[in-house]
C-alpha cells in the first residue's frame, strides 16, 4: 500500500478543465476554476501513485487572470501523447472540488480482479451487479436517511473504493465519497420495473460509491402500515459482497437513529487490512488440496449451459414454506449436514439426471464461499469482496445411498473453509482449469442476524424494518441459483439465467422444490441415490439443455442531436451521457447552450476496462457524418468522463481534427450554468 500527499482545493467554485489535442507534442491543457501550483503537483502526485508506468511529466502553470489558467507540459516525448492518463488527471482535478482527491492506492484481490475480468468482458453493465430490498414500516425522515448514508461512506472505506484503469487493476481509496440517494415518491414507478431498470443501468466500478440507494416513497405520511416504503440497494461484486451488505445496512440503522451521524471513526479492520493479510498467505496447503479434490478417470457431466450472449436476464423464485424448511433442516442434520449441504446434494443429483448419466459419473457446479470462515482477525465484521466462487466436483453413484453424498458434500466443505480466501482464477492456474468448467453457481446466504437493540430503537420511533432479500445477480455463470430465509423464516430459491433458458430452469427449479420436500419426507439411512432420482421419472426425461446460438452483436448506439449548429462553421459538441443524468437534463441544458455549437448527446462509456476502448470506438464510429467538416469539435462530460471523453477526442485527432476534451465538476450545479460553463470552455481555445 502507498499512502501519498495530498492538497484540497477550495470547495467553493467548481473547477473545469479543457485539453486540447492535436498535432503538438504534448496537450495543453486550460483550467477555468480556482487552482494553485500546489494543487497540481498534488494531482501529478497522485498520478504517479496509481499510475506508476505513465510519463513523468511536469507542468508549468500559467495564470492569465482570475480563475483562467494554462497548464503546459514538458519533459515528454512525442510517443508518450497516449500513455499519460489525461482524463484521469482531469477527473482529479474536478473531483478535487469535492474533496475526493484518491489517498491511498493498494492492489486489488485475485478475486477482485476475477469478477472485473469478467464485468468488463460481457457488454451488459448489469453484469456482477447485484441488489437486496426491504419494507421499512412506520415514519422515514428522507434527509435524515441521507444523512445517514453520508455518515456510513465517511466511515466505510470501502464505499469510497474504486479500481484504477491499469492492466493490471488496482484498488483506489478516495478521501470522500457521496452516495447516490433517489427518492421516487409512491405511485410514480412499478416496484419490479424499478428494479429492473436499476439493475440494467449497472455499477461502474471505476467510480466512487459502489453502492446505490433507491427509496420508493417515504416522508412522514408514509406511516401507514399498509403502505411501506421499499428500499433498495444496488451494488457490484467486485467490491461489495451480500454479507458487507448486511453489515453497512446495520451500520445505517445506528446512523439513522443517532440522528443521522454515525458514532465513532472509521472502520478497521477494512480491505485495505484484508490486502496485507492476503500478501502474506502461503498457497502451498490450498493448492495441494484443490489439485488433489478434483481426481480421478470417471468423465464428468458435460456442460449443460453455455453462455447464450442473451442480454434478456430470466429470473424465477420459489419458496418452501415454514414446515418444509424446518422439516429439511431436521433431515439434514440427522445425517451431518445443513440445508446447504443437502441443497448441494439435490442440485448434484439434478445436473447428473440433466446431463443423462449412467452409473458413477462426476459433477460440476460451483458454490460460492462466503470467505468468512478464514483465520484474518475481524474478518465477520469486515465489509468488502471477500465471497466467491469455488469449483467443486462431486461424485454421484446411483448405488451410493443419500447419506454417504451428504457426508461426502459435508466433509469437503469443512475441507474448504480454511481456503475460502483462494479465488478460482488462482484454482485453475494450479489444476490447468476444470475440463470441462462449472456453468452453475449455487449461493447460499446465511439466515439473517436478530438485532434486538437496533430493532427495538427503531421500533421505539414507530418503525418496523425487515432483513434484506437479495434479488439475484448475473454472474459469470450461465446459471446461478441463490439461497437464503426470508423473515419468517422460508427458504427461498431465486435463479437468475438467460431469457432463453426460461423453460429449462423452470423445470429444474420444479425437480430442485420436488425432492427437497420429497428427502425429508421418505429417504432413509439406506436410500440410494438412484431411488431418488426415481422420484423425478414421472416429470419426463428432463430439461433439454445443451448450446443455444448467441444474439447477434449490437451495432454501436447512434448519438442523439440535442441542438442543431446556428450555421455550417459553428461546430459541433459532443455529450457523454453520464450515469444517473435523466434525458431532460440535457434537454434543459441544450435549450440554456448559447451555441453556436451543435449539441450530440453520446451513449455512456465505462470510466476503464476492457470494453472501455471499444466503447469509444463504437461512440465515435457512431457519430459518422455529424462530425464537422468545419468548424471546432469537443467531446465533453461530466467528472468521472475524462478518460471516456480524452479517448475519443484521440480517435477524432488522429483523424486529421483538432478537438478538445472537457471535463466539467458538475456537483450541485444546474443545467442552465453547466450550459454557459460548457459554452465558455468551447470558446477559449488554447
Amino acid at each position: 500500500m502507498t499512502t501519498s500527499r495530498f492538497a484540497r482545493l477550495p470547495q467553493g467554485e467548481p473547477i473545469t478543465v479543457v485539453v486540447e489535442l492535436g498535432p503538438s507534442a504534448l496537450p495543453v491543457l486550460e483550467l477555468h476554476g480556482p487552482i494553485e501550483s500546489t494543487h497540481i503537483e498534488a494531482a501529478l502526485d497522485s498520478i504517479a501513485t496509481c499510475y506508476p508506468d505513465a510519463p513523468a511529466w511536469t507542468a508549468d502553470l500559467e495564470s492569465r487572470g482570475p480563475g483562467q489558467h494554462t497548464l503546459r507540459f514538458t519533459g515528454g516525448a512525442d510517443d508518450e501523447r497516449s500513455a499519460f492518463p489525461l482524463g484521469a488527471f482531469a477527473d482529479l482535478l474536478t473531483h478535487a472540488g469535492r474533496g475526493s482527491f484518491m489517498s491511498r492506492c493498494l492492489p486489488a484481490t485475485p478475486l477482485q480482479r476475477d469478477l472485473l475480468a469478467d464485468a468488463d468482458t460481457h457488454p451488459d453493465p448489469g453484469r456482477q451487479v447485484e441488489q437486496a430490498a426491504w419494507d421499512w414500516h412506520g415514519p422515514l425522515d428522507v434527509a435524515r436517511f441521507t444523512a445517514a448514508w453520508n455518515s456510513v461512506f465517511a466511515n466505510e472505506s470501502v464505499l469510497r473504493t474504486t479500481f484504477d484503469d491499469r492492466p493490471e487493476p488496482g484498488l483506489v481509496v478516495h478521501d470522500q465519497a457521496e452516495p447516490e440517494v433517489v427518492r421516487l415518491p409512491r405511485g410514480t414507478a412499478e416496484w419490479h420495473s424499478l428494479v429492473e431498470a436499476d439493475r440494467r443501468r449497472g455499477i461502474d466500478p471505476r467510480r466512487p460509491a459502489p453502492l446505490r440507494i433507491t427509496l420508493l416513497g417515504g416522508g412522514q405520511a408514509s406511516s401507514a402500515p399498509s403502505t411501506p416504503t421499499r428500499v433498495l440497494l444496488t451494488y457490484h461484486h467486485a467490491l461489495l459482497d451480500s454479507w458487507s451488505v448486511r453489515l453497512l445496512v446495520r451500520e445505517f440503522y445506528r446512523a439513522y437513529l443517532a440522528g443521522g451521524e454515525l458514532p465513532g471513526g472509521e472502520r478497521r479492520p477494512d480491505m485495505t487490512d484484508y490486502v496485507t493479510w492476503l500478501a502474506t498467505q502461503d498457497t502451498t496447503a490450498a493448492e495441494d488440496f484443490f489439485t488433489s479434490a478434483d481426481t480421478g478417470d470417471l468423465a464428468p457431466v458435460p456442460p449443460l449451459f453455455t453462455d447464450s450472449g442473451s442480454r434478456a436476464e430470466g429470473r424465477s423464485r420459489l419458496r418452501l414454506t415454514q414446515g418444509e424448511t424446518a422439516a429439511l433442516a431436521d433431515w439434514a442434520a440427522t445425517w451431518g449436514g445443513g440445508e446447504s449441504i443437502a441443497l448441494q446434494a439435490v442440485w448434484a443429483l439434478l445436473l447428473y439426471r440433466a446431463g443423462r448419466a449412467v452409473g458413477p459419473t462426476r459433477v460440476r457446479y460451483a458454490t460460492t464461499a462466503a470467505g468468512r470462515s478464514i483465520l484474518f482477525e475481524g474478518v465477520e465484521r469486515t465489509p468488502g469482496a471477500l465471497a466467491g466462487p469455488l469449483p467443486q466436483a462431486v461424485l454421484v453413484d446411483p448405488d451410493a445411498t443419500v447419506p454417504q453424498l451428504i457426508a461426502d458434500l459435508r466433509d469437503r466443505c469443512l475441507n474448504q473453509a480454511a481456503y475460502e480466501w483462494v479465488s478460482a482464477s488462482q484454482i485453475h492456474a494450479w489444476t490447468g482449469g476444470p475440463r470441462p468448467p462449472a456453468d452453475t453457481l449455487l449461493t447460499f446466504e446465511a439466515p439473517p442476524r436478530v438485532m434486538p437493540e437496533l430493532e427495538a430503537d427503531l421500533a421505539a420511533a414507530g418503525v418496523q424494518v425487515e432483513p434484506p432479500q437479495t434479488l439475484g445477480a448475473r454472474t459469470a455463470f450461465p446459471v446461478t441459483l441463490i439461497a437464503h430465509h426470508d423473515r419468517s423464516g422460508c427458504l427461498v430459491l431465486t435463479a437468475s439465467y438467460d431469457q432463453v433458458r426460461l423453460q429449462e430452469i423452470t423445470e429444474l427449479l420444479a425437480h430442485a422444490a420436488l425432492l427437497l420436500r420429497e428427502l425429508p419426507r421418505g429417504s432413509g439411512p439406506h436410500t440410494t441415490l438412484g431411488q431418488v432420482l426415481a422420484l423425478l421419472t414421472h416429470m419426463g426425461d428432463g430439461a433439454a439443455v445443451g448450446p443455444v446460438q448467441a444474439e447477434p452483436a449490437e451495432s454501436g448506439p447512434l448519438p442523439a442531436v440535442l441542438r442543431h449548429p446556428a450555421h455550417a462553421d459553428a461546430g459541433a459538441v459532443g455529450l457523454l451521457q453520464a450515469p444517473g443524468i435523466s434525458r431532460a437534463f440535457y434537454d434543459q441544458l441544450a435549450h440554456a447552450y448559447p451555441g453556436p455549437e451543435g449539441l450530440l448527446l453520446l451513449a455512456p462509456v465505462p470510466a476503464g476496462g476492457t470494453r472501455a476502448d471499444a466503447a469509444a470506438h463504437a461512440v465515435y464510429d457512431a457519430l459518422g457524418s455529424r462530425v464537422p467538416s468545419r468548424g471546432g469539435l469537443a467531446f465533453a462530460g461530466f467528472s468521472g468522463d475524462g478518460a471516456a471523453a480524452c479517448a475519443i477526442a484521440r480517435l477524432a485527432a488522429a483523424d486529421g481534427h483538432r478537438p478538445l476534451a472537457v471535463v466539467l465538476d458538475a456537483t450541485g450545479t444546474g443545467p442552465d450554468d453547466l450550459a454557459h460553463r460548457l459554452a465558455s470552455a468551447v470558446a477559449r481555445r488554447p
